[in-house]
């Protein structure tokens, strides 16, 4: 059985609201989602809340948190930070790891360019990943960025890796 699923129609992208507090409190329990994150695990709950209500509420001018929607639940979330002028660096993350390797990162990351590029007019978006994380450099390839060099190391999934820098322009 093929793993990919139809998502295009099932992402979406929202602002985060507090009552999301629960969903994100199971994914510091993923120890896979952590790791991959750089999340420490056995967070403190109320340590996870503050950080959540901090992301809910952020008033930063060079970065904007998202909520990525899958079926209309919050599976992960997607990030424009240094922001400036027609620029941003793109991140996603999702929160529930059994849902790797779907397509969700691919089409979340979509819907963040649409509508960094239709409200925010970003015209070049870059991203980082580890040279380990395979899939994410895949994504990243296939949304059409470049890699432009591999400066620093960084921990993933346990294991010191390479990063990766990518640039996409759209016009």
């Amino acid at each position: 059985m093929d793993s990919k699923i139809n998502v295009s129609h099932s992402i979406s992208i929202r602002p985060l609201i507090v009552d999301d507090y629960h969903i994100v409190l199971n994914w510091s329990k993923d120890r896979t989602f952590c790791s991959a994150n750089g999340w420490e695990n056995n967070r403190n709950p109320e340590e996870i809340y503050e950080w959540w209500l901090n992301c809910v509420n952020n008033k930063a001018d060079d970065f904007i948190r998202m909520g990525i929607e899958f079926n209309n639940k919050i599976i992960g979330y997607a990030d424009l930070a240094r922001i400036k002028d027609s620029t941003a660096e793109l991140g996603i993350a999702i929160g529930e790891s059994t849902l790797w390797g779907k397509g969700i990162g691919f089409n979340s990351a979509l819907c963040m360019i649409d509508y960094a590029s239709k409200v925010l007019g970003i015209s070049t978006f870059y991203a980082e990943t580890h040279e380990a994380n395979v899939r994410s450099r895949n994504m990243l390839k296939k949304l059409g960025f470049k890699e432009i060099s591999r400066i620093g190391n960084e921990e993933y999934l346990g294991s010191i890796s390479l990063l990766i820098q990518y640039r996409l322009n759209i016009y």
